[in-house]
């Protein structure tokens, strides 16, 4: 079975989300409060279906039990990456992901390290990205004091930059920004300070102050060194390569060759159209389109003016 596998997503209503997926992408959104669009998921919590070929209607982590051979036979019980798209009409909660140590032992899953691609930008927008604590003692004290603007370290950010956030690391994305979310299979955040907002029955929701202090990094991320490589018609930005996942932007403009180097891949194409060519079998390629390249697939051409952030398990 030499075919790449099309993804339907699942959404996610959230009290910052807006309409972006539908604006940007024509996505059939379920609100006008629509946060997250989970693109390539096994997550329990918003799996990704099959569209396409014989396994077409089939969930991706039935899939990836049930037909090891597609993705290397690996080694990981669970699809172990997860490819969102956020839409931030207004600013997510302060918040910190947990490692896998502390993931599995207190909510029996994957730790949260995960990377942003930024999609698209409001001028003036920004994320909180670290904070300026110098102990633990210090982040608990700020953090129980309030002391929000002098705690909490404010990045501003334009389409088409990257920011590598590792579990631990203090975040927040900002109203009026879109990114591509690539991360571990997790869904564990712990909110710190999610602004004293109510959402839509007039309740705040849950903080997570102690956890958070728990696992929280001191002392300010360091971000990737993404580097680029043109090739043809191909240009290759290598954006993050951690022990969990190495991401990429490829940029096609007319026709490049691939051989695959890794188990498979997830590709989402973000801007563009043009197509891809397995053996002798053409798929167009659009903007907003999400897909899983199988071991299967050993090579392929991809023809077009194509846009698209690509990520695979880092063997």
């Amino acid at each position: 079975m030499a075919e790449p596998l099309f993804l339907k997503a699942s959404m996610h209503d959230k009290i910052w989300g807006g309409t972006r997926l539908r604006d940007v992408y024509g996505y059939d959104i379920p609100t006008e409060t629509t946060g997250e669009y989970w693109a390539i998921s096994g997550h329990p919590h918003g799996v990704s279906i099959i569209e396409n070929g014989s396994l077409a209607g089939q969930g991706l982590d039935r899939v990836y039990q049930e037909r090891p051979e597609l993705f290397g036979n690996p080694s990981s019980p669970v699809f172990p990456l997860l490819t969102k798209i956020l839409d931030a009409n207004d600013w997510l909660s302060v918040q910190v992901h947990p490692d896998d140590a502390y993931a599995q032992e207190h909510e029996g899953e994957l730790g949260k390290t995960e990377c942003w691609y930024i999609l698209a930008a409001d001028e003036g927008a920004e994320i909180i990205y670290g904070h300026t604590a110098q102990s633990r003692q210090e982040l608990a004290e700020r953090i129980e004091a309030g002391d929000w603007d002098q705690l909490l370290t404010r990045v501003p950010v334009k389409a088409g930059d990257f920011f590598y956030v590792p579990s631990g690391t203090m975040h927040a994305i900002g109203k009026g920004i879109m990114v591509l979310e690539t991360q571990q299979s997790s869904d564990t955040t712990y909110r710190v300070y999610d602004f004293d907002r109510p959402d839509a029955s007039g309740n705040l929701r849950p903080l997570h102050i102690q956890q958070s202090i728990d696992v929280m990094t001191i002392g300010q991320p360091q971000n990737s060194h993404p580097a680029t490589l043109k090739t043809g018609d191909l240009t290759s930005t290598l954006l993050v390569a951690n022990e969990f996942f190495t991401v990429y932007k490829w940029h096609v403009v007319g026709q490049t060759n691939f051989e695959a180097v890794a188990p498979y891949y997830l590709v989402s194409v973000i801007d563009g159209q043009g197509q891809i060519r397995i053996a002798d079998q053409s798929y167009p390629l659009d903007k907003g389109q999400h897909f899983i390249l199988p071991n299967t697939v050993r090579n392929w051409e991809m023809s077009g003016e194509l846009s698209m952030i690509v990520s695979h398990i880092t063997s």
